[in-house]
């Protein structure tokens, strides 16, 4: 059976007007049409194909890499709006659809949204849904503390940035761990800080206490290689002097300037620290 929202690898059968027809060991069949045909090719050879339904509803294979695959979740623009939901653009020919009753709240034409792909069993299409919590789950988590992970992040509140880890669980980056500009969409590595009592998780962007002190000294001894040796920041400094001038915590430099001291990397003076 043709996987629909998925790459998968199918031979090529016969050349047509159309385009090639291309099958699986099944005996399933699928087009790819003209314009998606590689410039040399063998009846016989195989092709990684990502398959979809087109605008008739039926399935069709595109060389186009696509934004988002089956049970993925993604950062996509709604294109258009109308009576029956909303349309994504998801880098193929035919829109991703978002009927009404997944919409967390309703969509607006060039505004960007997370959205989670499914097949919806009762009419075998390729839907998206910015309801994303329902797709997410806490209660068994396949992650530990201080593990490296990839997160998404979906929205900023005052709390600080609500993420999805690994596209299995949901976390959050409290505002007072995040040192750098993050937005709606990003993605990048993250490490779990803390697991509480009723599985909610804590990740931040540097890793987190010990681990952290090695890292963060070489940023430090980078940054002052780059200017020039110096730099007039020390214990004493003002958090946010810290936070302005390096993006990491006033706690994470001074782990990380005890470290170099110790390594007899620096020196610290009244009124900054220097290389040795």
């Amino acid at each position: 059976m043709l996987q629909l929202g998925q790459n998968q690898n199918l031979k090529i059968l016969r050349d047509t007007d159309p385009g090639l027809y291309l099958g699986n060991e099944e005996g399933d069949e699928v087009l790819l049409p003209h314009k998606y045909k590689p410039g040399s090719f063998e009846i016989g050879d195989q092709l990684d194909v990502f398959v979809y339904l087109d605008n008739e509803e039926r399935p069709i294979a595109t060389t186009l890499e696509p934004e988002i695959r089956l049970n993925e979740f993604g950062y996509l623009r709604c294109s258009d709006v109308n009576k029956f939901g909303a349309f994504m653009d998801w880098g193929l020919e035919k829109q991703l659809f978002v009927p009404y009753k997944e919409q967390a709240r309703p969509m607006k034409s060039g505004s960007w949204y997370v959205v989670y792909l499914y097949l919806d069993e009762k009419t075998n299409r390729l839907t998206a849904s910015s309801k994303t919590q329902r797709f997410l789950d806490n209660s068994e988590l396949t992650i530990k503390k201080f593990d490296e992970v990839e997160i998404l992040v979906t929205h900023i509140t005052e709390k600080g940035a609500n993420v999805i880890i690994n596209g299995l669980h949901k976390g959050l980056i409290y505002m007072e761990d995040i040192f750098e500009d993050i937005r709606s969409g990003d993605r990048m590595k993250a490490f779990v800080k803390k697991i509480r009592e009723d599985n909610k998780v804590d990740v931040v962007l540097q890793t987190p206490g010990y681990r952290s002190i090695e890292p963060n000294a070489e940023y430090v001894l980078e940054e002052l290689n780059a200017a020039g040796g110096f730099m007039p920041l020390h214990d004493k400094s003002d958090p946010e002097a810290i936070k302005n001038e390096l993006g990491i915590s006033k706690k994470s430099f001074k782990k990380a300037i005890g470290s170099l001291y110790k390594s007899k990397l620096i020196i610290i003076e009244k009124d900054g620290i220097r290389i040795v």
